[in-house]
């Protein structure tokens, strides 16, 4: 396809549970690498310092490693293109942002959060494309050189043409043009010294040789700020390939609001990491004999990327369920057994649960009826299921759909921070905490009785803790009407409840 060495990357942001998107891009980046003898780089972006994580970076490895998606360079392997955090380059990012300025192809911007927010009303209320209106880039320079050394408060934006157009191609759009009327001018360098996704990607992809970015078509109304960095700084511009985005069953865009998006929730459930991948890669491609079940070998040998088609895939949990499955029945017995005892039976998992069960088990065969509802789906709840003397069904519907709107919104796990916040949300609806709790224990665990419910939480994950109450919320019938309703009603308790 092209002389150049193929590399690609996959530059996920550690700052929560790592996304089947984000396994999806890798899955398709890793194949496109194998399939021309190239390499796949793993970057971390974590210049959003205030939500990045070790824990969230480690579980990015973890996912990866889990589904069998190895990288020639990154974090914790080296290279020859490091360091590969963008929060280890910030010099490099300080010597081109620089370039730019002695160019004149970036300026100094002074404006306050007030000023741009009344420069983008007023440009809403007139149907105008909301941008920055370049109220800074004429700055003289001694008046720019004075104001930095009283220390005003200033980014570094990009300067684009005040007319023509950006004309690029991408793989599997073809040609695709967009007016630099409607592109921004766009933060390069935040207030606090770090540099924004659209320098810092351009930057690296240069300086680490990606020959081709694959990334989600969420990205491509941004290529015409990334091609114009490309030529201030006189760069070739890698090859262009933007996927369609994982959509949920109503054609909206795959989130945790829906349905569970983390690997690691697939993992816990028992699917297996060969079925996912497998589902993942039928995501808007297909195999040249159009077979369903092929391994990630099978798929490199066969690879086409013109065979991918820019309709959003549904990730329908039915069919991913069906599929592993068939992955399941192909197992002999010794290894469906070897499977099981590492999903749930292994020592990592065994150490969890020991200390929520060896106070309360009589004997060892009491093992399973405690933790069973931790360990799969629940049986099917009802409406009497969740009946209380001091509790009727809207006031159990606002805890369970608050409660959920709450874990939605939380940046970490920790059995603390889930403590505080139901305290909060019961203070703030005037509820009793041990009633409060109540449905929550239903929606967790299926009984009133169970292991302590902030520890269960913590054992099965954010994304499992989210299905379990969006379940609840089905089995009690809540209607649309109702959701939209408890949404203003939430909203309205803000902000005691927000933090999380």
């Amino acid at each position: 396809m092209t002389s150049t060495p193929v590399r690609t990357r996959i530059a996920p942001s550690p700052t929560g549970d790592p996304h089947v998107g984000t396994a999806y891009m890798a899955l398709f980046n890793w194949v496109f690498a194998r399939h021309h003898g190239g390499q796949f780089v793993l970057r971390i972006e974590d210049t959003d310092q205030a939500r990045s994580t070790a824990e969230s970076e480690q579980a990015i490895y973890d996912a990866l490693n889990w589904l069998g998606l190895d990288w020639d360079e990154g974090p914790n392997v080296g290279g020859d293109h490091g360091p590969y955090r963008q929060s280890e380059r910030k010099s490099t990012y300080q010597t081109h942002v620089q370039q730019l300025l002695d160019d004149g192809n970036a300026f100094y911007c002074f404006c306050t959060k007030e000023r741009l927010d009344a420069v983008r009303a007023e440009q809403q209320a007139s149907k105008q494309t909301t941008r920055y209106d370049g109220h800074c880039c004429h700055l003289e320079a001694n008046e720019v050189a004075r104001r930095r050394a009283d220390g005003e408060a200033h980014v570094v934006r990009m300067r684009v043409p005040e007319a023509g157009e950006c004309t690029f191609t991408d793989r599997l759009r073809g040609d695709i043009t967009i007016p630099f009327s409607q592109i921004d001018m766009q933060v390069l360098v935040k207030a606090d010294g770090m540099p924004t996704y659209h320098l810092a990607v351009v930057v690296d992809d240069h300086l680490m040789g990606i020959s081709h970015i694959l990334r989600g078509e969420e990205w491509l109304n941004s290529v015409p700020k990334h091609k114009l960095l490309y030529e201030y700084f006189g760069w070739p511009m890698p090859k262009l390939i933007h996927l369609p985005l994982l959509r949920n069953p109503d054609q909206s865009k795959l989130s945790k609001r829906k349905n569970p998006t983390s690997v690691t929730y697939y993992r816990d459930m028992g699917y297996l990491p060969e079925a996912l991948t497998n589902y993942l890669s039928m995501m808007g491609w297909s195999m040249p004999n159009e077979a369903e079940i092929f391994s990630r070998q099978e798929m490199v040998e066969a690879f086409d990327i013109d065979r991918m088609t820019t309709g959003g895939p549904i990730f329908d949990q039915t069919k991913l369920s069906w599929l592993n499955g068939q992955y399941l029945r192909r197992l002999d017995a010794s290894e469906y057994a070897q499977r099981v005892q590492d999903w749930m039976l292994n020592a990592d998992k065994l150490a969890q649960l020991v200390p929520l069960v060896q106070e309360r088990a009589e004997r060892l065969s009491d093992l399973l009826p405690l933790v069973n509802y931790l360990m799969g789906n629940l049986g099917e709840l009802t409406e009497e299921d969740f009946s209380h003397k001091s509790l009727q069904r809207p006031e159990v519907l606002a805890i369970l759909h608050h409660t959920l709107s709450a874990f939605d919104d939380m940046r970490q796990w920790q059995r603390e921070d889930l403590f505080t916040l139901c305290q909060q949300l019961a203070g703030a609806m005037e509820l009793k905490f041990r009633d409060f709790l109540f449905p929550l224990f239903i929606a967790t665990s299926g009984r009133a009785v169970s292991l302590p419910l902030f520890d269960s939480w913590m054992f099965l994950g954010a994304d499992l803790s989210r299905a379990r109450l969006r379940g609840a919320l089905d089995a009690l019938g809540a209607s649309n009407k109702e959701r939209k309703r408890l949404d203003k009603a939430y909203q309205a308790l803000l902000p005691l409840s927000s933090g999380h």
